[in-house]
């Protein structure tokens, strides 16, 4: 507990929603000088390190996967002025704060000595990957991915604690995903006071927003868990002037996509006359297409639990889109499991219970030595 203590506040208090080297670079040194893991850094800065059954081409690979950038700190998490100083953390009443305690370095942390302390079965690689920019729309896994990396199953470190109940760590076999949209509605412009001689195009994007209010929210079930999406439009902008008639109008769409199904925002384009959709971002959901894996990993995850006179863990779904999502897009199994609790990512007052953090070494662990 002390040394995954010791190691959460070392991550936390490297700066790194900006510049994410130096946080980085503190990963790589740990592994080197932890581990014989063969490690690599790739050009995006990504940190990996691979152990077990390296050199056969027929290993079962199975992934611990983080990723060491923050959203960035309010002014009274660092020790200078605004954004600028080293990073605040305080380790009081069973808790460590600061940011990216929760998301997600502490959790980073507890992989990095389960993949250390972990004896993977024969025939097994066990790989530790800590991405960059998973905050800005996973380029650091994207970039992975791109470059080959493609682990048969992946443990990815996002919170999962008191998901179903208080004081458990659950496991994510499914989340949403994102996809942000704008209904670009087109008219033509003339003077208010002859309206009918120009098409507005507020009124155009209004068709399509009462189009969208239409539609139903996307939903799933996997493994016998319900994911539920969800659909707002969140801004309307339109207009220059109070006497033009507006030729140009945009509806900003949040989505909350779910594995195999998403609303059909196209079809409310293509049907209102000079509406055109664009997607500007587009962040996969996850499902776990391997039962017998999310089974296990449960297993592992209520005996840890037992150990520890808690109560049981549950497979759960998690409403945040996660780089679990472009993995599972590229064909590797992802569960969801971290220390992290709903409320504390990104916030101001951001922490992670060291009892969370020790369940999921434990998890970890459990999982990567694991036979099945």
């Amino acid at each position: 507990m002390d040394e995954l203590a010791d190691l959460t506040e070392r991550l936390v208090s490297i700066p790194s929603h900006e510049d994410e080297t130096a946080a980085g670079d503190a990963i790589e040194e740990w592994l080197r000088a932890e581990t014989d893991a063969t490690v690599e850094r790739d050009d995006a800065g990504n940190v990996f390190a691979f152990a077990g059954a390296t050199d056969d081409p027929d290993t079962d690979s199975l992934a611990l996967v983080g990723h060491h950038d923050v959203v960035p700190p309010a002014p009274e998490q660092t020790t200078g002025d605004g954004l600028d100083g080293e990073y605040v953390v305080e380790r009081r009443d069973g808790r460590i704060y600061g940011r990216g305690t929760a998301d997600m370095k502490g959790s980073v942390a507890a992989a990095m000595l389960a993949f250390r302390d972990a004896t993977p079965p024969a025939g097994r690689e066990l790989i530790f990957a800590s991405f960059v920019d998973e905050e800005v729309g996973g380029e650091g896994a994207r970039h992975a991915i791109d470059e080959g990396f493609a682990p048969d199953r992946a443990v990815v470190a996002e919170g999962s604690t008191n998901y179903s109940k208080s004081g458990v760590t659950d496991v994510v076999v499914a989340h949403r995903g994102r996809r942000g949209s704008r209904l670009v509605a087109r008219g033509e412009a003339a003077h208010a006071s002859e309206p009918e001689a120009g098409e507005n195009a507020i009124y155009r994007a209004a068709d399509a927003i009462d189009a969208v209010r239409g539609l139903d929210a996307p939903r799933a079930t996997v493994l016998g868990n319900e994911v539920s999406g969800s659909l707002a439009v969140t801004i309307v902008e339109g207009g220059d002037t109070w006497n033009v008639i507006p030729e140009r109008c945009e509806a900003t769409v949040d989505e909350r996509t779910v594995p195999g199904d998403r609303a059909d925002l196209a079809g409310v384009a293509d049907a209102t006359p000079g509406v055109e959709l664009v997607v500007d971002q587009d962040l996969p959901p996850m499902a776990c297409g391997d039962p017998a894996f999310a089974d296990a990993a449960l297993d592992v995850a209520r005996a840890v639990h037992e150990d520890l006179g808690l109560d049981a863990p549950e497979h759960v779904t998690k409403p945040h889109a996660t780089d679990a999502g472009w993995l599972a897009a590229a064909g590797t199994d992802c569960l969801v499991c971290g220390a992290s609790e709903p409320g504390e990512a990104h916030t101001d007052t951001e922490s992670a219970s060291l009892d969370a953090l020790d369940r999921c070494y434990r998890i970890y662990a459990g999982i990567a030595e694991r036979e099945a």
